[in-house]
């Protein structure tokens, strides 16, 4: 996409973090932007603020995990604005729950239904209400999936799994939409560790999907989150993201810093190897602790 005046773009999980730096980047450039979030109070906050500013957005409280909520928001944006260029499959949650201390076979159900619903179909949902929208139109647009470094890298349990499967979908997605000639683009964002309250997603964690894996120890989760405030602006992530969109790039790696795991992934696995023992959660463990690779 080469303009963004005067265009809209929907973005889901919205109220912080990626999202809503996203949010404030497409905003930034005289988007109308539709915010889309579970948490209802966090979302209201954040348009609110925005709102005040003169920015011309909107919230729409959804639930991704349920595909009649992403109907319902396509319904919404359409509404308010008109037609959609921009949509942002950004929602993302991380069990952190006693994780790799239970072996994958063992975790509970609602760990997977949890994180696969937010992460994996929320993004397929997404797909499903806005893209047949947004090829009607006829007009340039563009599609982001958030993924993450844990789609490239060893390991990452639930979310890592998740992520993985958002990185071929959207690779998928962009054949398709390639082969049909379509206006569309899209790209798949796979950032590293960013300041975010990620650790945090279980607050907004839905009833239904009670009786996950026993709570974290205390003072593992501290060490995460004080390696997490040190870690990239969701700004400075959310500028890479604009840029793609705009040069209409597919993979977005913003952290140079994990492409040593990837590469030495692939590496391993052309010479028929055992999987890495150095994995996702041991980088975010010695991102947290300080240390450079």
């Amino acid at each position: 996409m080469m303009s963004f005046t005067g265009k809209t773009a929907v973005v889901t999980g919205a109220a912080s973090g990626i999202g809503r730096a996203l949010a404030e980047a497409f905003a930034g450039e005289g988007m109308n932007v539709v915010l889309a979030d579970i948490d209802e109070a966090a979302l209201a906050a954040c348009v609110s603020e925005m709102q005040a500013r003169s920015l011309s957005v909107i919230g729409a409280p959804t639930d991704v995990t349920q595909r009649e909520s992403l109907a319902q928001l396509a319904e919404t944006a359409t509404a308010a604005f008109g037609d959609i260029h921009i949509l942002c499959n950004n929602a993302g949650v991380a069990s952190t729950g006693a994780g790799r201390s239970i072996a994958v076979w063992a975790l509970p159900d609602a760990d997977w239904d949890w994180v696969m619903g937010v992460n994996f179909w929320g993004v397929l949902y997404g797909l499903q209400a806005f893209v047949p929208r947004m090829l009607a139109h006829g007009q340039e647009g563009h599609i982001l999936n958030t993924a993450s470094a844990a789609a490239w890298t060893p390991g990452g349990g639930t979310y890592g799994v998740s992520k993985h499967a958002v990185l071929a979908l959207s690779e998928t997605l962009h054949r398709d939409l390639t082969s049909r000639g379509s206006l569309l683009g899209a790209s798949v964002l796979c950032p590293g560790t960013v300041n975010t309250s990620i650790l945090r997603a279980e607050r907004n964690r839905p009833e239904r999907f009670a009786g996950g894996s026993p709570p974290a120890l205390p003072e593992n989760l501290a060490a995460a989150e004080k390696g997490f405030a040190t870690s990239m602006a969701p700004a400075v992530v959310a500028r890479a993201a604009l840029d793609a969109i705009r040069e209409n790039a597919f993979y977005v790696l913003p952290h140079p810093a994990w492409d040593r795991l990837m590469r030495l992934r692939v590496e391993t696995a052309l010479r028929r190897r055992e999987p890495l023992a150095l994995d996702y959660a041991d980088m975010m463990r010695r991102h947290a602790a300080g240390e450079q690779f």
